[in-house]
């Protein structure tokens, strides 16, 4: 049978790609960590990683064993924080969001509220299909993203594959971004046809790399270029720096306020921006606090329609 230890050090090692980095981190030694491994593929009959000169790799049987992993650490931290010593400060807080300010916003704000010895926040701007992952599996207590009427048939399968309920916050319409210097930055609105002569910058989705998972409304369009990214730092720099576009709320955040121009898309794509949560899950008072922070921001901007 598994130990917490062994799934630990599983999690650990998928996490930096290494047993090297991955002990280096737990302050463990590397052959403690191999030894565990060894024998949780032993006891489980099944191959975990691929080892190689650059690290290690989840092979398909290892990248369903951590998901499980992952679902009993949480339940098993879950336990131990639920009964612990009465009085503890300790507090927990994980959120798993598309790339969106005003999540991150919530999530700054929040931070700024826990005054106690002992906390534990955790966010994660990650792909779609990770988002959902992560609710399921219990890794994030709440996960932020949005819907429209091209990808909610399939989203909603998966929320209900996953066990997920989505939440409604605000609906908007889609926009463009564009730098500022861009040639359609001063139009006072853009159709889809004339976005066709720029690239297209999106946040890159992983493995799922579905039109459906995208987070950016009217993905389905034909574009000959196409730049992805990760991080919604790279992808203000681009907006910057060059003659292409992205699409979104039109809800500019901090970083993007200089430079980049939002104008109105000529389309009738609205976006339904909200958050999913377990079904089982009993929200936390730090979670409660948090969805009140998401409301609280949307509510300020005048372009959004608020739903929740």
């Amino acid at each position: 049978m598994a130990t917490l230890q062994q799934l630990r050090y599983l999690i650990a090692v998928a996490e930096y790609g290494s047993i090297n980095a991955a002990a280096r981190e737990l302050f463990a030694t590397q052959s403690n960590l191999s030894t565990a491994i060894k024998d949780l593929e032993q006891e489980l009959g099944v191959t975990v990683f691929t080892r190689s000169n650059r690290g290690v790799a989840l092979t398909n049987d290892g990248t369903e064993l951590l998901g499980y992993a992952r679902q009993v650490i949480e339940q098993a931290d879950m336990l131990e924080r639920r009964y612990a010593e009465h009085g503890s400060s300790h507090v927990r807080l994980a959120v798993s969001t598309q790339h969106y300010a005003f999540s991150v916003q919530a999530f700054v704000n929040v931070a700024e509220t826990c005054t106690g010895d002992e906390y534990d926040l955790v966010l994660r701007e990650s792909t779609t299909a990770e988002i959902i992952e992560d609710v399921r599996s219990f890794r994030s207590e709440i996960g932020v993203l949005y819907t429209d009427d091209f990808n909610r048939r399939v989203l909603e399968r998966a929320f209900e594959e996953a066990d997920v309920q989505f939440h409604p916050l605000f609906e908007a319409s889609a926009h463009v971004f564009v730098g500022e210097n861009h040639p359609l930055a001063k139009r006072e609105i853009i159709s889809p046809e004339e976005l066709a002569a720029y690239p297209r910058y999106s946040f890159e989705q992983g493995t799922v790399n579905s039109f459906y998972y995208a987070e950016e409304p009217l993905a389905w369009l034909p574009s000959a270029r196409n730049i992805r990214c990760s991080d919604r730092g790279t992808l203000s720099n681009l907006l910057v720096s060059h003659n292409g576009y992205t699409l979104s709320t039109g809800v500019l955040s901090s970083e993007m306020s200089h430079g980049i121009a939002s104008v109105p898309l000529d389309a009738d794509e609205r976006m339904r921006v909200g958050y999913i949560m377990h079904r089982e899950r009993r929200p936390s008072e730090l979670l409660l606090h948090y969805i009140d922070e998401l409301h609280a921001i949307a509510q300020t901007d005048p372009d959004v329609e608020m739903l929740g």
